[in-house]
């Protein structure tokens, strides 16, 4: 079994992707470069053009404030947290918990900002907007500074599972998905550290994956996603890098809609409801 979308690994890049792949971790404030980024980096042009028009809206918070709001708007399904009982049982203690909570509050944060900015780079692809205009020097007055960095545990990947484990992450990735060959959330990948939650978080979204709860509110969450990015895509910023030529338009739109339209609506609702389900504050306030 293999992740089958094609990506530049952080310490793979060099040059002009390295310097970028550093900016995204330093204005997100994430210690990690999202998939979707380093899956445009395989396409020629792809992550300059995309980072270079959305990078001012991410300093200047129009994006964050979005995603605060499609955060505060979802309708989630109404679940018991996990019982203390029921973690320490899971051998989950301590530092685990901790961990898993800080897991869960970046890709809490990172994957509302995510569907709300790709989304509006998919407005500029297919020509949704009649007119697109560079931000004044007022509209990129800077609101906030870029958050430090958040640490978290080692990505990993199939290869360094045992097959059980490997198994139940492919399992939990068809949860709520429309594709026959879904891109693998890396979510899961930084859960895997914890099989015993996987498998906890299995007996929490599989319900409702089989009832349709979860498929409605995926729905629900990407709706409500593409229509805040409308208000974002009438202020994306012209790249430095220029307009893409129209095989390029083609590539990136093929490659942005499996995340805005699958991987990432998905997870924008699951890991919503699993952080519920956690409870209890990250160590990273700035996330909460």
């Amino acid at each position: 079994m293999s992740d089958p979308v094609p990506a530049i690994a952080e310490a793979a890049a060099s040059g002009e992707l390295a310097t970028i792949f550093a900016d995204i971790r330093h204005v997100l404030g994430v210690g990690v470069v999202n998939l979707i980024w380093r899956h445009l980096a395989v396409i020629p042009g792809a992550l300059p053009w995309a980072w270079g028009m959305l990078r001012p809206l991410h300093l200047d918070a129009t994006i964050a404030a979005e995603a605060k709001a499609l955060h505060e708007d979802l309708d989630l399904p109404q679940l018991p947290a996990f019982p203390p009982e029921a973690l320490s049982a899971a051998g989950l203690l301590g530092d685990d918990i901790i961990a898993i909570r800080d897991i869960l509050a970046a890709c809490h944060k990172t994957n509302a900002m995510a569907i709300i900015a790709l989304s509006a780079l998919l407005s500029r692809l297919d020509d949704e907007l009649s007119t697109l205009y560079p931000a004044s020097a007022q509209d990129g007055a800077l609101r906030r500074e870029p958050q430090p960095a958040i640490s978290l545990a080692r990505l990993l990947n199939l290869v360094d599972l045992s097959s059980a484990t490997a198994e139940l992450v492919v399992i939990l990735n068809r949860l709520g998905t429309r594709r026959a060959d879904p891109i693998l959330a890396s979510m899961y990948w930084y859960l895997a550290h914890w099989p015993l939650h996987l498998a906890l978080a299995w007996t929490m979204i599989a319900p409702l994956d089989a009832d349709g709860r979860l498929g409605r509110s995926i729905a629900d969450a990407v709706a409500k996603a593409r229509t805040r990015a409308g208000q974002v895509a009438v202020r994306l910023h012209i790249a430095p890098s220029g307009p893409l030529e129209s095989a390029n338009r083609i590539a990136n739109r093929a490659a942005i809609d499996p995340f805005t339209g699958d991987v990432i609506g998905k997870t924008v609702m699951i890991c919503a409801v699993l952080r519920a389900a956690s409870g209890g504050p990250s160590r990273c306030a700035t996330l909460t």
